[in-house]
């Protein structure tokens, strides 16, 4: 095993990039993809992302305290709200359109 990698525990410098990493990923992902589900799911590496940075620096800044896991619970929560309303979204546009395609998706013009 290597000393190194067997002595080191990442701290909150590198957590951070780690948040901060998944989060560009995501908004790439949020501004490249023309597929709706492609988009939910850019969307929800977001919010992830963000819970994650909640836990780090709760984890970090006061131990003792539980206050990141829960912002970390209702971002989750959230999230899944906003996977359900978004999902019934593209399916009630699918009917209609038949293609998850947002891009093609100019129903909301007259």
């Amino acid at each position: 095993m290597i000393p190194f990698l067997a002595s080191h525990t990442p701290g909150i410098t590198e957590w951070l990039i780690l948040t901060a990493v998944l989060f560009a990923v995501g908004l790439c992902g949020l501004l490249t993809r023309r597929n709706a589900v492609g988009i939910l799911m850019a969307a929800e590496l977001m919010l992830n992302a963000s819970a994650m940075s909640f836990v780090v620096f709760n984890r970090f800044r006061s131990p003792g305290e539980v206050d990141g896991q829960v912002m970390a619970i209702f971002v989750i929560a959230v999230a899944a709200a906003e996977v359900v309303v978004g999902m019934a979204i593209f399916v009630a546009m699918f009917r209609y359109r038949a293609t998850i395609d947002v891009t093609q998706m100019n129903y909301l013009r007259k």
